[in-house]
């Protein structure tokens, strides 16, 4: 079970088995001393690039931490479902090792809350207004038309997949 740890700061989600916490800064995810501090094992920079935020594995390598760039932008015409497979198996398979996951973009309201939905959706099992509703409990967010569009198909295919099984 995952409980929530929240604060009223804002820009990334921090996902443990221990807890979500869906306002950390967007500076964390640059500083290593205190991505140390939280344990942070795996990164999810959806906004990865030059021109956006220009971190990389190499930017973390030195403490040890697992890197997955999602060159995502924050446009209804971006297909950001591409990723949704991805990076849920990535934070599935973190969290599976007792790691603690950074997702964050520029503002937290768009790709990494898109990101995080999925994965509350494709592993955790939630339809998408659940798992909104779980997102929202906590902080405002605000994928864009497109995110939420791709969002729904997902939510659709998911839940027609676990109609036929049972």
């Amino acid at each position: 079970t995952i409980s929530y740890n929240v604060q009223k700061h804002t820009c990334s989600f921090i996902l443990s088995e221990q807890r979500v916490s869906f306002t950390i800064p967007l500076s964390v995810a640059k500083d290593i001393a205190l991505l140390q501090d939280l344990r942070v094992s795996h990164i999810v920079n959806a906004a990865h690039g030059t021109e956006r935020i220009d971190t990389g594995p190499g930017y973390y390598s030195d403490a040890g931490v697992v890197y997955l760039g999602v060159a995502a932008d924050d446009s209804k015409d971006f297909d950001i479902s591409g990723f949704f497979s991805d990076t849920a198996e990535f934070i599935h398979s973190a969290l599976n090792q007792n790691g603690v996951v950074l997702v964050h973009c520029a503002r937290g309201i768009s790709r990494s809350a898109a990101l995080v939905l999925s994965f509350l959706m494709i592993k955790r099992g939630l339809s998408l207004m659940e798992a909104l509703q779980t997102v929202r409990k906590h902080r405002n967010i605000l994928p864009n038309a497109g995110f939420l569009n791709q969002l729904r198909q997902l939510d659709t295919a998911l839940h027609q997949h676990r109609t036929e099984r049972s």
